[in-house]
């Protein structure tokens, strides 16, 4: 049976440990409050298809990110796939080589392998898998984001030049704006998650992200959700139906 792979990367709050962080609780539970792509392991859901989610925070390690700080943007910034720096720039843990080390081998390695498993069971079943990479985001840019345009739109599209078939980014753009939606590509993040393994060189593994602004399911600077958090809910769950039957 085809399903579609839900890659669900930030929405856990969880600390396996705190080695090396410098900050008190009440700061890093502001962080986490910031940072967390609230309820998207919900928003996303669906029962017919995979999930695939990191059960760790974000900050604790971003499976997101290159294992290489060499190959990461975000590394200059402290937010590597070990976040050392707070959005605002201050220091919040140390890490050292040891560290990272540990944390890539007991956390991100897993991870990335569930993940990878997961598109090669799609591809030996179906001769193709498809990944949604599974976010959410602040209508206010984060101090260290790319991107600092104050106008943000209510859906954005991550795509890869390689694994986004445009086919799959009209259909999605299609779908969102017949929902009243604002959307953009690419703004304000870009790209999507497909596995190392596969990454530009496989084109049977396809993958697009979608980001969801908070704004349209949370009051503003909280983790409370709206009244139209239902809605929004079921918009997804039609957008996952409408995908996998393309």
């Amino acid at each position: 049976m085809r399903q579609l792979i839900l890659h669900i990367p930030h929405s856990s709050t969880y600390f396996p440990n705190y080695e090396g962080f410098i900050i008190n609780q009440q700061t890093l539970d502001s962080e986490v409050l910031k940072l967390t792509d609230w309820y998207t392991e919900n928003l996303f859901d669906s029962e017919k298809d995979i999930k695939v989610t990191a059960p760790f925070s974000r900050i604790f390690c971003d499976v997101e990110r290159f294992a290489d700080d060499n190959m990461e943007e975000m590394a200059r910034y402290g937010a590597g796939v070990c976040y050392e720096k707070l959005d605002t720039g201050e220091e919040m843990r140390e890490v050292t080589r040891d560290l990272k080390e540990h944390i890539l081998n007991t956390h991100y390695y897993p991870h990335h392998q569930k993940l990878k498993q997961a598109v090669d069971g799609q591809l030996q079943e179906n001769g193709k898998a498809v990944i949604i990479d599974c976010h959410s985001f602040p209508d206010t840019p984060f101090v260290r984001d790319l991107d600092q345009h104050p106008k943000r739109p209510d859906i954005n599209i991550g795509t890869d030049q390689y694994h986004t078939p445009q086919k799959l980014i009209e259909e999605t753009e299609e779908f969102f704006k017949a929902q009243g939606m604002d959307v953009e590509l690419n703004r304000p993040y870009s790209g999507t998650m497909v596995p190392m393994e596969y990454y530009q060189k496989n084109k049977h593994v396809s993958s697009i992200m979608i980001e969801v602004n908070r704004r349209l399911y949370l009051k503003t600077g909280t983790n409370e959700i709206k009244e139209h958090y239902s809605a929004v809910r079921e918009m997804i769950r039609a957008y996952i139906d409408y995908i996998k039957n393309l």
